[in-house]
Formats: structure tokens, C-alpha cells, sequence
């Protein structure tokens, strides 16, 4: 999508930018989707004949352009004395000739990006940052036929918008196919509006499957070198039989164009999202009430477990269908009404996709041992050595680089904690320590030690110390504003 304004999203999707000083880009970013450069897929699929499908798909794919109205701050005007040469100058501002004397203005942005026919009665999909908050939103066909479009409904979390225009006739239109078929490697061909020139068509090869970049908790994504630019997002990514298995969203660049990185919305995520916003205006989502981390090799060695699949649960929020069926922290959750958990972020897809009010099994490793709890699954609200002496002086004992104390009334005040919260608030951190290398900073609240809780600084000092004789790290759940999460701690090598 193309805009004249600067990027407003940078800091939601640009997580995926911190190595090696690469920038995740999105038309959500820059308000169209992705940029510049042609792809080196193009040059490394000779004999290839793109031509008919083109031909076939094109009239199908749209440009998407909006306005919106924004505020934007006037000018401030400066404090000179009376009397000066500058008097007369400044009454202009003041009289609202420029920038309404200091007071905020509406003015209107236009934007512009891509989408596709799914139904000859008029339905589009695109990308939700596409349409953003627009108060007009204009689609113009491959024949130069333009048509005002409605919002149907959008979804925020897997960035996926319908509309809806009225046209005097059907529509050429196109259909998903089913994205799980589709094998790394396999031709695949892009169609768009890249920096608002029109229908373009870009092709290449599926590079990767399942694609995290940490935009959501639905990420998995297709992963292409097919040019991907700005104004194409929310255009189609078509296999060789001209059926979409994704819709482009987002590129991997460190200059700010297309390096044939490029990523698309997988048809088997955006299919049955797409059909629930056209039935019910909106999206409902499985809700189990559980905040998860990934399992890494010292996490699953300090829970004597034998790999690293599922996702601990590092924390239950009260009252929620987990709390009432009985799930822990320090659960594992291994599967999902049947679907085995792989990764950590397996279980918001598989939850997200149980209706709201079934009755679910979740499968889970409880101290190693298997069991499975009976979950009614809610719907999604819309939406981480020490030692204390007795009378509260933190005290050091080297093994991890701690130094804990008890959590005193003012401290609880201060950390913006429960004043009965039992555990240990961390004093001071060793640097180079275990505990250093574990992220574990001052102001931290240690819960648990070993798999159970510690009623206070002292409790989880001897639980500590008591773990140095088993030779692996030990599991330790933390609180940090707000958030609990397990880490596996190690002592100082003897």
C-alpha cells in the first residue's frame, strides 16, 4: 500500500529486524505493502511460461485506495515581544492563514494497495493495514472500472480485511487452494499494485513454509522470492494452477526493498477467517486463559523431559476456562483436541480455531507425567544462590549471582505487586553471573524453585542452594511487571 505519510506500524512488525540490522517491512509499515527491486526468482525459472496464467488471473486482482482523515498539529506560534518587525508577519498565522494558528487540523491521506475477487458478486480481500481506518475506500478494476467498497469486516491479529462492492455484472473472480499442499520449491506467481502502477505481475519460487517473524501469534507464513513491493500487500500469490495459497503481506529487507524475501498470509489461515468475517462481520476465537513459553533444552533437562515439543505454561489467569479446568503453571501443553503441539506457538492456532463454548481436550505433562484436562474453551476477550536473612537484608551466596530479599509491604507497593504475593524479590544481580546470563535483573519476583512454590526469600534461598547437587539447572519461575515466565538456572561451575 503506498502513502505519502511516514510508517505508523514500524514498531509492531519491525521485531523481526534486529539481526544483522535487517527491517522487517509491511505494507502495514508504509501503509502499502513492501518495496522496491526485482526478484532474483525471475532470472532462476527459465523455460518457465507465465503468460496464460496471467492471462487467466489477472482481471481478478484490484487496486485498493483509501482516505482518511487525520489530525495534525498546527503551527505553534513564537513567543516574540510586541513592537518588532516580526509583527505583522506573525498576525498571517494568527489569522489562520497558515497552520489555523496553532490549533490541530483534519487533513486527508490517501493510500493504495492491492486485493482479489473471491466471489463474482463482488467480495475482496486485502489486508487489513490496507484499509486501516479509511472513511472512503475506492477499488479500480483491470479494465479501468472503478467502484466505492464497503467494509465487510477485518481482523487485526492475521491482518486480513473483506469488502464488498456492487457491481452491474458478475465479476471475474478466483478461488483458494489449499496452502498445505503447496511444497517448498514449487513456482509460485505474484499479482499487485506495487507503488501504485497498476496490475503487476512477478514471479518465483516458494522458498520457505511456516514462517515466523513475530508479528502475531499466528505467524506462518509462506515465505517467497517472487517480488514483493510497496502496494502489494494484500494482492494474490498464486500456485501454476492459478488458485491464491497466500496473500502478500510483509518483506525481510535491510535497504528497504524487495531482496526476494517476501512473505504471504498462507490460504489455510486466511480461508475459513475470510468465510467467518463474510458471515458474521468479525472473528470469534477459542480462548484458553494461559500465557506459554517455548520449551529450550534447559528448560526441558531441569523438567527431566526427553525433548523440547509443547509449550509451558508459564502462567493461569484467574478465572479463566484454564484456571477452571484445572490446568497449572508448569504445565506442558503437548496437544490440542487431538493435534499434537510442536512449538509453543502451535497452541494459540489450534485454540484460536476451537469454537467458543466446546468442550476441548488438552493434552499435558504434569511433574513428566501425561494427562489430559476436559477445557470449555472461552472465546477471546477482545483483545514471565540466594539467600535472605531474617530481618530483610539481602545477603550473597555466589552459587547464581543472587542476592534475594523478602517482599516487605513497601516493596510490593513498589513493584506494583499483591501485597501477599509469596516468593522472593531479587535484591542484586552478579554481572557475568548465571543469573546475569538468564536476563534475571533486580525488582524480579522468583515463585517457584524446582517445580514448587517458595513462601519466601529464605525458602527459595535453601531450594536454590539444594539444586546445586543435581548438576543441571534448575526451573525457576519468575514475575516481572505483570508477567510470569520459567527459566532454567544454572549455578557457577565449582
Amino acid at each position: 500500500m503506498q502513502t505519502e505519510q511516514k510508517p505508523k506500524l514500524l514498531g509492531r512488525r519491525g521485531r523481526i529486524a534486529a539481526a544483522a540490522a535487517a527491517c522487517l517491512l509491511t505494507t502495514a509499515l508504509v501503509a502499502p505493502a513492501l518495496l522496491p527491486a526485482t526478484s532474483p526468482a525471475e532470472a532462476a525459472l527459465p523455460g518457465v511460461d507465465f503468460s496464460a496464467l496471467a492471462q487467466q488471473v489477472l482481471p481478478a486482482v484490484v487496486n485498493v485506495s483509501t482516505t482518511q482523515k487525520v489530525a495534525q498539529a498546527g503551527f505553534q506560534m513564537p513567543n516574540f515581544p510586541t513592537g518588532t518587525p516580526f509583527d505583522d508577519f506573525f498576525k498571517q498565522f494568527g489569522n489562520g492563514q497558515f497552520g489555523h494558528g496553532g490549533k490541530d487540523r483534519e487533513v486527508t491521506e490517501t493510500a493504495l494497495g492491492s486485493g482479489f475477487i473471491i466471489d463474482p458478486d463482488g467480495f475482496i480481500v486485502t489486508n487489513n493495514h490496507v484499509v486501516g481506518d479509511a472513511t472512503d475506500i475506492k477499488v479500480t478494476l483491470q479494465d479501468g472500472t472503478e467502484m466505492p467498497a464497503k467494509l465487510i469486516g477485518r481482523d487485526k491479529k492475521t491482518d486480513l480485511a473483506l469488502l464488498k462492492v456492487e457491481p452491474k455484472k458478475p465479476l471475474p473472480s478466483v478461488s483458494f487452494a489449499a496452502a498445505d499442499e503447496i511444497k517448498v520449491g514449487e513456482a509460485v506467481m505474484a499479482v499487485g499494485n506495487p507503488f501504485g502502477l497498476g496490475g503487476t505481475v512477478t514471479a518465483g519460487i516458494v522458498s520457505a513454509r511456516g514462517r515466523d517473524i513475530h508479528s502475531g501469534p499466528f505467524d506462518d507464513y509462506i515465505q517467497t522470492d517472487a517480488a514483493i513491493n510497496k502496494g502489494n500487500s494484500g494482492g494474490p500469490l498464486f500456485d501454476m494452477n492459478g488458485h491464491v495459497i497466500g496473500i502478500n503481506t510483509a518483506i525481510f529487507s535491510p535497504s528497504g526493498g524487495s531482496v526476494g524475501i517476501g512473505f504471504a498470509i498462507p490460504s489455510t489461515l486466511a480461508q475459513p477467517i475470510v468465510q467467518e468475517i463474510r458471515d458474521k462481520g468479525s472473528v470469534s476465537r477459542g480462548w484458553l486463559g494461559v500465557a506459554i513459553q517455548p520449551l529450550t533444552d534447559d528448560l526441558a533437562a531441569s523438567m527431566g523431559l526427553k525433548n523440547t515439543d509443547g509449550a509451558l505454561v508459564a502462567n493461569v489467569t484467574d478465572d479463566s476456562p484454564a484456571k477452571k479446568a484445572g490446568i497449572e503453571s508448569g504445565d506442558v501443553i503437548t496437544g490440542v483436541s487431538g493435534q499434537p503441539v510442536k512449538e509453543f506457538r502451535d497452541v494459540a492456532r489450534l485454540v484460536a480455531a476451537v469454537p467458543p463454548g466446546t468442550d476441548t481436550k488438552i493434552e499435558v505433562l504434569r511433574n513428566g507425567s501425561p494427562m489430559t484436562v476436559s477445557v470449555d474453551v472461552g472465546k477471546m476477550p477482545n483483545q514471565e544462590t540466594a539467600s535472605a536473612d531474617d530481618n530483610g537484608s539481602p545477603s550473597d551466596t555466589g552459587s547464581y549471582g543472587l542476592a534475594l530479599g523478602p517482599i516487605t509491604p513497601d516493596v510490593a507497593n513498589e513493584l506494583n505487586i499483591s501485597p501477599d504475593t509469596r516468593g522472593a524479590v531479587i535484591m542484586q544481580v552478579e554481572p557475568g553471573s548465571p543469573a546475569a546470563d538468564q536476563g534475571l535483573r533486580p525488582g524480579d519476583v522468583i515463585l517457584r524453585v524446582g517445580g514448587r512454590q517458595v513462601a519466601d526469600a529464605s525458602d527459595a534461598a535453601k531450594a536454590l542452594n539444594a539444586a546445586k547437587g543435581d548438576k543441571k539447572p534448575v526451573l525457576v519461575q519468575i514475575e516481572r511487571d505483570g508477567s510470569q515466565r520459567f527459566l532454567a538456572l544454572s549455578s557457577k561451575a565449582a
